[in-house]
């Protein structure tokens, strides 16, 4: 500094890094219904870019969180063309064949971070019933789950539904975190000893 600005200031600085992976995980919602309603409250707070989406405009309501994009369409499968592969996706809309639909068009790309369907176990076995008339493979249907939350999360309520969802994509998210790159003493004393210089 003295060199340079011609300051005669003296003394020392420490700086610390802190390394914060990018992880806010594209996630498209399909469905506007109660439970889902009662999901995007608790995953607007979450680190996701949400897309919401449906075809039905009075379904939506009024306010919609600023961290999560709402998305109006008659179109709903080809958004899932559309999606950033590793995009998680969940279908929780009021018809079970566009629920499949949806569903089909997410396993035929192949590279969903994750596709969760709302349903009950016989919804369950009836979709990959059909998947697998469809030709899909066994490895194929297990990228689906369905029920789509955490199994010892009960409850039929729709805010019981989607605190069961967001606990699994809380999960989901949490497992894909990078390891810190200052989690060892190690690393931490080599960037102390380079500030040091």
């Amino acid at each position: 500094l003295g060199a340079s600005l011609g300051q005669c200031c003296g003394g020392h600085v420490s700086v610390l890094f802190e390394h914060f992976a990018a992880s806010v995980k594209p996630l498209l919602v399909f469905g506007a219904g109660h439970g889902a309603k009662a999901l995007i409250s608790i995953l607007s707070e979450l680190p996701m870019r949400v897309k919401w989406i449906d075809s039905r405009p009075e379904q939506f309501p009024e306010h919609i969180p600023s961290q999560v994009e709402k998305c109006l369409t008659d179109d709903p499968v080809g958004e899932v063309t559309q999606a950033a592969s590793g995009s998680f996706m969940l279908v929780l809309t009021h018809n079970h064949q566009l629920d499949y639909e949806l569903t089909e068009a997410a396993l035929k790309r192949g590279d969903m971070g994750f596709l969760g369907v709302i349903g009950s176990d016989t919804k369950a076995r009836r979709f990959r019933q059909r998947l697998s008339h469809r030709q899909f493979s066994d490895a194929d249907i297990a990228n689906m789950t369905c029920p789509v939350g955490l199994a010892n999360v009960p409850g039929k309520r729709p805010m019981e539904v989607a605190v069961s969802i967001a606990g699994q994509m809380i999960a989901l998210y949490q497992a894909q975190q990078p390891a810190s790159p200052l989690s060892t003493a190690a690393d931490w004393s080599e960037i102390k000893q380079l500030l040091e210089v």
